[in-house]
């Protein structure tokens, strides 16, 4: 028996740091992409209507969902994570639609006084007296007063990203990721690195613009650096029904072009944990819970009608957009989640279009503290020798725009405060 021989690819222009001319590296890549494709006997049309017909029938199961009444997001109960009985039902839906709502994952009492405990620490070191506003545009578009706070140190910050429970979920999470292949351990699923991050506290009362449909995993370099070609190689070789959006081959020790908006880290699943109870209208996280829709945003640009010198609107040092004028048969799909209870946390795949629901005059409080899956890997341990440095000196890490509010803060997390979990996250032991 014979096999046929492999099919040599075309190769790809790449640049591993952000092109000094961006239009020109555009019309460049296009290309050569278009070409790889073409290379498999099938046309870029053909290739983008296979993906479009794989996201239709996706579409097409949550408006059943939606039909019978059930709910869209899944949800998924700590205890049943805590004891291993997370049903293989549950599991699957969480595979298909890329996010899940963990209730009780903090005890609710315990979630409330985190809430009041980060009040005590804000204003006890008068940080409204000196704040100073937004310090990146994206944030600033939510008409902050604030709303979004550059505080990263908080001692109930820490506490639940080095917490036992926070450990056990996220590990949970980067189960449903392929993380050995090709002869690689890609990451440490049973390891996360420490991911600081914000708060957001919305007031009773609060108007709010929300934040657009956009996603995270990076900009330009997702087409443009040699990993991120491989980690998205069925999308540009012609075989797009075997791209499997949960491999992370190749993404873990990718080349990311820098930003202040910006995420330096690989993050199985963004996330947060809410500090108060949140009603499903009042302002939300949406997201388009189809994780393969990443295949519709990277080939989308490849399309003829979209001009030679750009990528749907992606460009460097800004969110990923997605929106009605390229991208109508996702943000159709636009799902909020259901209503939260303090303690609960909000988790989607890293890849998924998302957006925060405008409110006026909103009803209760819209508190949480975002905390990731981000599991221990090459790109992850790269990025934990600033954490470490930040922690140490109270600073903004470096992920984020350089505000430092804290350095100077009395009753800061300090790196004496870790336990055996926060060191591992931070590479100390």
């Amino acid at each position: 028996m014979t096999t046929a021989p492999e099919r040599t690819l075309p190769e790809l222009p790449h640049w591993e740091t952000e092109p000094a001319d961006l239009s020109a590296a555009i019309r460049r890549i296009k290309p050569a992409l278009r070409a790889r494709i073409e290379s498999s006997g099938r046309t870029v049309e053909e290739v983008f209507v296979a993906v479009e017909e794989r996201i239709a029938a996706r579409i097409a199961e949550i408006r059943a969902d939606q039909a019978r009444g059930e709910g869209v997001w899944p949800v998924v109960d700590y205890a049943d994570i805590e004891r291993g009985t997370v049903s293989a039902e549950q599991r699957d839906k969480v595979r298909r639609r890329g996010c899940l709502v963990v209730r009780g994952h903090f005890d609710r009492d315990q979630a409330l006084a985190w809430d009041a405990e980060i009040v005590d620490y804000v204003e006890g070191n008068r940080f409204f007296e000196n704040y100073s506003g937004p310090g990146d545009d994206f944030f600033g578009s939510v008409g902050s007063k604030p709303e979004i706070y550059p505080v990263y140190w908080s001692s109930a910050q820490m506490q639940a990203r080095q917490s036992d429970r926070m450990a056990r979920v996220q590990s949970f999470l980067n189960s449903f990721w392929k993380h050995e292949s090709q002869g690689v351990r890609w990451f440490e699923p049973d390891r996360d690195a420490m991911y600081p991050d914000r708060i957001r506290r919305r007031p009773p009362g609060s108007d709010s613009g929300g934040l657009g449909t956009h996603c995270d995993p990076g900009t330009l370099d997702l087409w443009m650096t040699r990993s991120y070609q491989r980690a998205f190689r069925h999308l540009f070789d012609g075989t797009v029904e075997r791209y499997d959006p949960w491999d992370a081959a190749h993404r873990t020790a990718a080349t990311q072009y820098p930003g202040s908006t910006m995420c330096s880290a690989f993050r199985t699943f963004q996330g947060w944990t809410a500090l108060s109870d949140m009603a499903h209208d009042q302002g939300v996280l949406h997201t388009v819970p189809i994780p393969e829709a990443m295949a519709y945003l990277m080939l989308r640009p490849l399309l003829p009608d979209v001009p030679d010198d750009d990528m749907c609107g992606v460009t460097t040092n800004q969110v990923f957009p997605a929106g009605h004028e390229w991208h109508p048969m996702l943000v159709e799909a636009l799902t909020g989640i259901p209503d939260i209870a303090a303690g609960d946390s909000v988790w989607w795949h890293c890849d998924m279009i998302h957006s925060v629901a405008p409110v006026t005059d909103q009803e209760g409080w819209g508190n949480v503290m975002y905390i990731p899956a981000a599991p221990w890997c090459p790109r992850n341990e790269a990025y934990a020798a600033n954490v470490r440095e930040a922690l140490r000196t109270g600073s903004s890490p470096g992920d984020f725009p350089e505000e430092h509010y804290e350095r100077e803060w009395q009753g800061r997390f300090t790196p004496d405060q870790l336990n055996e979990t926060g060191r591992r996250g931070l590479g100390l032991s």
